[in-house]
């Protein structure tokens, strides 16, 4: 399914109105994918619908040979008993292979439709963990589970028991007319007059439903999300005493959800009424015109027999058409939601020439000397400086450059949160970002990962830009730690190695290099202790070690700290800061802090404000300027 036709601002109207066939054709890669699965189904369905018709024959003629009238050739000659036997065998026979085949297709098809979901769901969830996070900064989590659950399961009843199915019915509907006009034309013909209108009441009733299911999964959408935030921030609700109203919220929520599914109800209902009502008025015709002609002796009491179950038969596949065309519709329905997802740009992608790996190699010596000599003139022989050039030189660990080129970003248009941001960080600088909040500093983290992509400028790393860089190699280079560590449902060991082959040696090396390793020892099973849900079975530290021990494991050339040590009691803090000085040797590093005390031996202290860099200089220089960082940390120390 490929974003091709329907944009995600489309109105509900306009996605109404957007032509079924069109849809279907969205879902035709992953029934060209699954074909081989569904063409013994599809050639199931002609001795399916011989037998179906067959039937009503057999038993006419059963009667016709009973009452001594005319019958077919093949009983001509034959006993009453001998021809009453032959009918019932091949009676027999006909529900044999009905029983036996619709069984066998009706298994194809399911087992069909599942794996054509389960294609859909796999490229959905991959198009959504694509997307970029200012996509669900907007969206909630749960329309999005309601979409790729829900959905898709929709979705897949169109295979399982929709589609193919429907195709069965009209192939069915089909070989009886035939059947009935080489009879008689008569009832054949009022039949079909019959058979007209009602078709059309049931696409009637079925757009209907469409419309009215298209609200109701929308609902449903509001109903999940309502949901997820509510077991999501379950300890405010219950601290803020919010269970009744957050309650009634919800009823309400859910009592819009319900009247929207009563009007799919009402409009399934009615087309199962219409039905109901017109097969016994069909039966009645056959039985007024079929007893005239028997009074005018234009027409056998056999062939009336084989017309009245007929006139059954042909609405019972009608009948078995309009229960899948709502399966089909509510599919349909689903194909709209999913395609609005599938329609949404994947913002950030991989260039289509990303730049070779070997031109961000700083291990070149050549290169550490030049940046050496350069910091070197430009800062008259700063010891720093070489000390620093000199970690770089014995260390195994690839630090880079970043530079930030007069970048401009908003997360809406024209509201800049960062604006003609310039500054170089070298090799193996330890800088800090400082400023009141919503000054950008986390914004800046966001786009040296390239969560986002700004609106100017550039940001380059070892002179290239990041967006020429494939974002795996940029995401390599790079360690992030945050303020809550996040952890997944697994072991200890994943957690660490988050799906990456690291032997269990260098898990362990990690958790030592971090000072987790301890704590890891006195869980019940180790590295394989089992952690719950976001990790609720370990302290705030022990989640925050284990954070930490993710970035050892992968070496990285960068380091980011977004708070990373806040919140966290002396004794913790003590390990963390331990970890961190080993973590930092060799390495370029922005750190984000809070806390000016706890950013006083970096190189470099960056001072924004309002998205602009305002100052720039060691602890001592800023504080020597009595400019904003001055301000700021006297005003933390105060409280103090």
């Amino acid at each position: 399914m490929t974003p091709a036709t329907l944009s995600p601002e489309t109105s509900p109207s306009q996605r109404r109105s957007t032509n079924d066939w069109r849809l279907f054709l969205k879902l035709w890669p992953y029934i060209r994918r699954n074909r081989r699965m569904l063409l013994l189904p599809l050639l199931l369905l002609l001795p399916l619908s011989l037998a179906n018709a067959l039937q009503p024959v057999l038993i006419g003629q059963a009667i016709s040979l009973i009452r001594q009238e005319p019958v077919n050739r093949f009983l001509e000659g034959q006993t009453l008993q001998g021809g009453l036997n032959l009918l019932i065998a091949l009676l027999l026979v006909s529900v044999a292979v009905r029983l036996v085949l619709d069984g066998w297709q009706s298994f194809l098809v399911q087992k069909a439709g599942q794996y054509i979901t389960a294609d859909i769901r796999n490229d959905l969830f991959g198009h959504v963990a694509s997307l970029a996070v200012r996509f669900f900064d907007r969206t909630p989590v749960g329309k999005l589970i309601t979409r790729l659950t829900s959905d898709v399961d929709a979705l897949g009843d169109v295979f399982s028991t929709g589609a193919v199915g429907i195709l069965s019915d009209l192939f069915s509907i089909l070989v009886l007319m035939i059947v009935m006009f080489s009879m008689q034309w008569q009832l054949a013909l009022m039949l079909l007059g019959l058979l007209l209108p009602v078709t059309w009441l049931i696409i009637y009733f079925q757009q209907q439903y469409r419309k009215a299911n298209y609200k109701a999964r929308e609902q449903l959408s509001e109903l999940n999300a309502m949901l997820q935030e509510n077991i999501s921030g379950l300890n405010v609700v219950q601290l803020f005493r919010r269970e009744r109203f957050n309650g009634e919220l919800f009823r309400t929520t859910n009592q819009k959800y319900i009247d929207a599914v009563d009007k799919t109800i009402f409009h399934d209902s009615a087309v199962s009424s219409t039905l109901e009502w017109i097969s016994l008025v069909a039966i009645a015709g056959v039985l007024w015109l079929g007893g005239y002609l028997v009074m005018q002796e234009a027409l056998t009491f056999g062939t009336l027999a084989t017309f009245i179950l007929f006139a059954q038969r042909l609405f019972d596949p009608l009948r078995q058409f309009a229960d899948k065309f709502t399966a089909i519709q509510a599919g349909f329905t689903a194909v709209e939601r999913i395609t609005d997802l599938f329609n949404v740009p994947i913002e950030i992608r991989d260039p289509e020439r990303p730049v070779p790996i070997s031109e961000l190699d700083v291990q070149n010596p050549a290169r550490l000397t030049a940046i050496a000599e350069a910091v070197e003139a430009s800062q008259a022989v700063n010891p720093a400086v070489v000390d620093r050039v000199e970690a770089l030189e014995a260390s195994a660990v690839r630090a880079s450059e970043i530079r930030f080129d007069h970048v401009w970003f908003g997360y809406k248009p024209d509201e800049y949160v960062l604006k003609d941001l310039h500054f170089t960080i070298r090799p193996g600088e330890k800088v800090a970002l400082v400023g009141p909040t919503g000054a950008g500093k986390s914004s800046i983290i966001r786009l040296l990962c390239r969560l986002y992509d700004i609106n100017q400028g550039s940001i380059l790393l070892d002179g290239v830009d990041i967006r020429d860089l494939p974002q795996s190699e940029l995401r390599r280079r790079m360690a992030v730690i945050l303020q809550d560590g996040f952890l997944f449902a697994g072991d200890v060991k994943s957690n660490i190695t988050l799906g990456e082959g690291y032997p269990i040696e260098a898990v362990v090396e990690a958790a030592e290099r971090t000072n987790i390793a301890r704590f890891i020892d006195q869980l019940p099973q180790g590295y394989d202790t089992e952690l719950r849900e976001r990790g609720t079975n370990l302290s705030g530290g022990q989640k925050q070690l284990l954070a930490f021990a993710r970035a050892a494991i992968r070496d990285p050339g960068i380091l980011v700290l977004d708070e990373a040590t806040a919140n966290l009691d002396v004794g913790t803090e003590a390990l963390i800061q331990e970890a961190l000085e080993r973590l930092l040797v060799g390495r370029t590093a922005i750190i984000i802090a809070h806390r000016l005390s706890t950013i006083r031996n970096v190189d470099r202290i960056l001072v924004l404000k309002h998205g602009e860099l305002v100052e720039q200089g060691s602890h001592d220089e800023l504080l020597a300027q009595e400019g904003l960082y001055a301000s700021l940390y006297r005003l933390q120390m105060l409280g103090q």
